[in-house]
C-alpha cells in the first residue's frame, strides 16, 4: 500500500481503538488493585484492632496483667507495661521480644467509653474475688493507719481499669514458619512476613499503665493482589488482541463500500466515461450519503461536459456561417472589386463581432465572474431604456424597486428581454415594475422582499412545454425564420445566467394578451448595502 501500512484508515483506526481501550484497561485496573488493597488493609486493621481490644479489655477485668487468660491464639499478640517489659504474650510471640517498633498510642482516660465498659466488667469480677468483711476483721486492727491503707488499697483494687479508645497502627516484619505464622522460635522461622499491628492502652484493675499489641498477617491481602495483578497481566494482552481484531474486522467491512466508490472513480476516470455511477450501500450511513454526492457530482459534471461540447458545436456552428460568407465577399472582393457591397460586408461582420462578445460573456458568467454591485432603482433604468427604443415598446406601471448589482449587466438584461419582445410582437411590448414585500407577521429572516420586472408583448407566446428550452443556449424556436431575424439564441440564455448570480429567478409564462411573458424577481437591496454611485 502506497505510504506504507500505518497510512490505511483501517490501520490507523485499530491501533487507535486499541490503545485507547489499553489506557482504559491499566487505569481501571489500578483503581481496582487500590480498591482491593485499601479494602484488605483496612480489614487486617479492623482485625488487628478487635484482636487487641479484646485483650485490653480482658486486662481492664484483671487485677494484674499477667492474670489475661486466652492468649493461646495462633496471632501475635504482646501486652507491654510501660517499661517496655513483655508481661503476657500468645504463644506464637512466647520469650520474643516487645514490639517496640510500633508508636504507642495515647493513655487511657477515665472518660473514655472502653474504659467504662471495662469498669462494669470489672464490677462484676471484683465482686466474685472481693474478701468477706471477716477477712479484714481476721487481719487485726492493731495498726490503725495499716489498717485505713488496706482498706483504700481493697477500695482500689475493686474498681476496673480502662481501655482507650484509640489505636495506632504500623507495619511490622515478623519472623514466621513454614506455614506463614508469627514464630518465636529462630529454629522455626522460614523468613518474615509483614503484620498490620495494632496498639492499644489499657488500665488494669490495680493501676499498671500496658499496651496491647496485636497484628494481623498481611500475606493474603498480598496474595489476593498478587493473584488479581497476575490475573489483569495475563488477560489485558489477549483482550488487547481481540479489541484489535474485532475493530481491523468492522473498520474492514465499514470501509468495503468505500473501495468500491474509490475503484469505480479510479475506472472512470481512467475510461472518462461519466455515465458510469459508483455504488451505493443500502445502508444509511455516512458512506451511503457520500455515493449519492458523488453520483450527484458525476451527474452535474457529466450534463456541465455535454454542456460545453453542444456548447462548442453551437459556437462553431455559428461560427462557420459569418466567417464563410466574409470570406467568400472578400474573394470576391477581391477578384471582382466592382462586384464587393460593403453593406452586406458590414452586417456580417456586426453580426460576427456581437456573437464574440455573447460567447465572452457566457465564458466569463460560466467562470463565476460576479457582478460589481451597487444600488439602483429598476424603474429609473426601464425609463431610460424604453425612452430609447421606438414604438410598440413603452412603460407600464413602474414602482421604485431599489436593487443591488451590476448596471451593465442588468441593462443587458432588459435589453435582451425587449429585443426578443420586439422580435415577436405584433403591436405592444409593456414593460413593469413593482415590489413584492414580505408580511409583517413573517419571520425576520424573510428579508426586504422583491423587484419583480416584468416584459410582456402580444405575439403568439410560447407552448407551454418548449418555456424551459428558450433559456437554453443556441436554441431558437421559430426555425424557419431567417438567420438575421432570430439571432444566435444566446440572448435568454445570457438573461438567465446575469439574474441567477444576482440572487434572483426568471420564469416564462403567458401575458394577458396571450403572448409571452417574462417575469424576472430580483432581491431588493437592503438600507445598509452600498449606496449609489454619484452620476
Amino acid at each position: 500500500m502506497t505510504g506504507g501500512w500505518f497510512s490505511s484508515v483501517r490501520a490507523r483506526t485499530t491501533l487507535g481503538a486499541t490503545a485507547v481501550v489499553a489506557v482504559a484497561l491499566v487505569v481501571a485496573g489500578l483503581a481496582v488493585i487500590a480498591t482491593l488493597r485499601g479494602g484488605l488493609t483496612d480489614n487486617t486493621r479492623l482485625v488487628a484492632e478487635s484482636r487487641a481490644r479484646e485483650v485490653a479489655v480482658q486486662v481492664a477485668v484483671e487485677r494484674s496483667p499477667q492474670d489475661v487468660a486466652g492468649l493461646d491464639t495462633d496471632d501475635p499478640v504482646q501486652v507491654v507495661d510501660a517499661d517496655g517489659r513483655v508481661i503476657a504474650s500468645s504463644d506464637a510471640l512466647t520469650g520474643a521480644p516487645p514490639m517496640s517498633g510500633v508508636d504507642r498510642p495515647a493513655p487511657a482516660r477515665s472518660g473514655d467509653r472502653g474504659g467504662q465498659d471495662a469498669g462494669a466488667a470489672r464490677d462484676d469480677a471484683g465482686n466474685a474475688d472481693r474478701p468477706d468483711d471477716d477477712d479484714d476483721d481476721d487481719r487485726g486492727g492493731d495498726d490503725d493507719d495499716r489498717g485505713g491503707n488496706d482498706d483504700r488499697g481493697d477500695d482500689e483494687a475493686s474498681a476496673a481499669g480502662r481501655v482507650a479508645e484509640e489505636a495506632v497502627f504500623d507495619r511490622v516484619s515478623l519472623p514466621v514458619d513454614d506455614e506463614g505464622e508469627a514464630t518465636s522460635d529462630p529454629g522455626d522461622a522460614e523468613g518474615r512476613a509483614d503484620f498490620t499491628v495494632a496498639a492499644v492502652r489499657a488500665e488494669a484493675a490495680d493501676g499498671t499503665a500496658v499496651t496491647v499489641y496485636a497484628g494481623s498477617s498481611l500475606a493474603v491481602p498480598e496474595l489476593a493482589v498478587t493473584g488479581t495483578v497476575r490475573a489483569m497481566l495475563i488477560g489485558l494482552p489477549a483482550l488487547l488482541v481481540v479489541v484489535g481484531a474485532v475493530t481491523w474486522l468492522v473498520t474492514r467491512r465499514a470501509l468495503r463500500p468505500v473501495e468500491g466508490i474509490r475503484a469505480e472513480l479510479a475506472e472512470i476516470t481512467g475510461s472518462r466515461d461519466l455515465s458510469r455511477r459508483v455504488p451505493v450501500p443500502s445502508s444509511r450511513d455516512e458512506v451511503a450519503r457520500l455515493a449519492a454526492t458523488t453520483n450527484g457530482t458525476l451527474q452535474a459534471l457529466q450534463e456541465s461536459v455535454e454542456r460545453q461540447r453542444r456548447f462548442v458545436a453551437d459556437a462553431s456552428h455559428e461560427l462557420r456561417s459569418p466567417i464563410a460568407s466574409l470570406r467568400t465577399q472578400v474573394e470576391v472582393a477581391a477578384a471582382h472589386p466592382a462586384l464587393l457591397e460593403v453593406g452586406e460586408l458590414l452586417e456580417d461582420v456586426v453580426r460576427l463581432q456581437h456573437l464574440a462578445a455573447d460567447l465572452l460573456l457566457l465564458a466569463r458568467l460560466d467562470a463565476g465572474e460576479g457582478p460589481r454591485t451597487a444600488r439602483l432603482d429598476l424603474a429609473a433604468l426601464v425609463r431610460e431604456e424604453t425612452a430609447r427604443r421606438p414604438e410598440p415598446v413603452r412603460a407600464g406601471e413602474l414602482e421604485e424597486a431599489v436593487v443591488s448589482g451590476s448596471r451593465g449587466r442588468l441593462e443587458r438584461v432588459l435589453g435582451n428581454l425587449l429585443d426578443n419582445a420586439q422580435r415577436h410582437a405584433r403591436e405592444r411590448v409593456e414593460v413593469r415594475v413593482r415590489t413584492e414585500r414580505p408580511d409583517r407577521g413573517e419571520g425576520a429572516g424573510a428579508g426586504p422582499g422583491w423587484a419583480v420586472l416584468s416584459v410582456a408583448d402580444d405575439g403568439p407566446g410560447v407552448p407551454e412545454d418548449e418555456r424551459e428550452r428558450v433559456f437554453e443556449r443556441f436554441v431558437r424556436l421559430d426555425d424557419a425564420r431567417a438567420r438575421d431575424d432570430g439571432g444566435a439564441g444566446l440572448g435568454l440564455a445570457i438573461v438567465r445566467e446575469i439574474v441567477t448570480l444576482h440572487g434572483g429567478t426568471i420564469s416564462l409564462g403567458q401575458a394577458p394578451g396571450g403572448g409571452a411573458l417574462f417575469t424576472v424577481r430580483l432581491p431588493l437591496a437592503t438600507p445598509t448595502e452600498a449606496a449609489p454611485p454619484h452620476p
